[in-house]
């Protein structure tokens, strides 16, 4: 079962980094144009960071594994669908919605590897198991989605369906019913679901679109954004059966694992759009050279399942985050005096360390946010998480871009380097998110 829920979340980090790889191949046989090529990105976060606390919940009302196969089974025919596209509005369409079903079913998965193994060192080792393989795919998405790309972009979603299908048929009969996965109460906060569904798509999109809009048109946007939330809060408060019961927010430590993971994922991604930028853009390398590059990254599916787990046993998911946090801090500080003609030698050091902080602070990260939490709400602990993982993708990339445009583009290399601060600020307040949770505890 756990190999199975790997392998979904395995398909999941792949597709995002191939996808990524594959755009210039998909502009020149399409024909988009920037705006519609960006569209192709952001289509699937807003799919996927929109619906992610819905989807979650939904896991937790209606059966885990049901929504895991059912959804697993709308992406495989919506990337397949994508791979035979012949309009950038069919591509798009299918990302949305492939996002959507990512929405579901990981936090489905999630929730059932929680629900299945018990509370503590057998569960935490399921855990990073399970993360290392998610981010062990992002990594060597990169790289395979180079190599696809050169031979056809549309292989790109076609190879990510094919690997659905042999999931999914593995999935129904290694994925066990259990009669104590169905809640009891299956009454749906409609309300509920379709405010804060809005909510985050409009903040997703206005932070996500904020370099390519007016500066009145994004505010107009995160101001409806949070309207809505807040409106989504007060139906919350007077709900007989909430979307999101808000006493789960009460736990100190599940809010600052959110927190500590909204920043850590800015912190990432932002440091991966300006290093990519900076070696193709800059540098001349090719999608293949670039992923190539940043394929040390992927030593956390390694170790995470390997070194973590005695380190957590040691000393504590709380230091074990903490000194992930202050390891990410520190490859994004050496990346800085990079330059025009710096060998790949010195940046090696910021791309080994960067995966040793993903293995160290990723997992941990996961444990402590579904630790403590009624396994009726599991899947809404891992909509929580994975919905603020996704919305720190979304301000770290806005926020690089912005400092790229407005260091302006006479001095590359100087716009670069100054959008290196956006990762090295959010992964300072992330450590220190977590230095502050480390604290209280040694205080009890």
């Amino acid at each position: 079962m756990l190999f199975v829920l790997c392998g979904a979340i395995f398909l999941e980090g792949i597709n995002v980094a191939m996808l990524n790889v594959a755009l210039p191949a998909i502009r020149a046989e399409l024909g988009l144009s920037t705006g519609e090529l960006q569209w192709v990105i952001s289509a699937y976060v807003l799919g996927y960071g929109g619906f992610m606390l819905v989807g979650g919940r939904a896991a937790d009302l209606f059966g885990r594994r049901r929504m895991f196969l059912a959804w697993l089974g709308v992406f495989l025919v919506v990337s397949a669908l994508g791979g035979v596209a012949d309009s950038g509005g069919v591509l798009i369409a299918a990302r949305f919605v492939a996002g959507v079903a990512a929405a579901v079913m990981t936090p489905a998965g999630l929730s059932i590897i929680t629900t299945s193994f018990e509370e503590g060192p057998q569960r935490n080792q399921a855990l990073l198991v399970y993360s290392g393989t998610a981010a062990g795919g992002f990594s060597l998405g990169l790289v395979l989605g180079g190599l696809l790309a050169e031979v056809n972009w549309r292989l790109v979603l076609f190879v990510p369906a094919v690997l659905a299908l042999v999931i999914l048929v593995l999935a129904v009969r290694l994925i066990p019913t259990t009669p104590a996965e169905q809640a009891t109460d299956r009454r749906v906060d409609v309300p509920g679901a379709v405010t804060i569904t809005g909510a985050i798509m409009l903040l997703v999109l206005g932070i996500e679109r904020a370099a390519h809009v007016s500066a009145g048109l994004t505010a107009a946007i995160l101001l409806a954004g949070l309207a809505l939330l807040v409106l989504f809060v007060l139906i919350e408060r007077k709900s007989p059966a909430p979307l999101l019961r808000l006493g789960i927010l009460r736990s100190g430590s599940l809010v600052r694992a959110n927190l500590a993971g909204l920043l850590f994922a800015a912190a990432f991604f932002g440091f991966q759009f300006i290093a990519v930028l900076y070696l193709q853009e800059l540098r001349g390398w090719s999608s293949m050279q670039t992923s190539l590059a940043m394929l040390a990254i992927g030593a956390d599916a390694i170790l995470a399942p390997t070194l973590t787990p005695r380190l957590v046993t040691r000393f504590g998911n709380a230091k074990v985050i903490l000194g992930g946090l202050l390891l990410a801090v520190l490859s994004y500080v050496l990346f800085l005096p990079i330059g025009t003609d710096t060998v790949y030698l010195a940046m090696f050091p910021t791309m080994l360390i960067l995966g040793l902080s993903f293995a160290l602070a990723y997992g941990p990260l996961t444990i402590v946010a579904t630790e403590g939490v009624d396994e009726s709400e599991q899947g809404l602990a891992g909509g929580l998480l994975y919905t603020s993982f996704q919305f720190g993708a979304a301000l770290g990339l806005a926020a690089s871009t912005a400092v790229i445009v407005a260091a302006g583009e006479g001095d590359p290399l100087g716009a670069y380097r100054a959008a290196l601060s956006v990762p090295i600020v959010a992964a300072v307040l992330a450590a220190a998110f977590s230095a502050y949770g480390l604290r209280k505890e040694s205080l009890r």
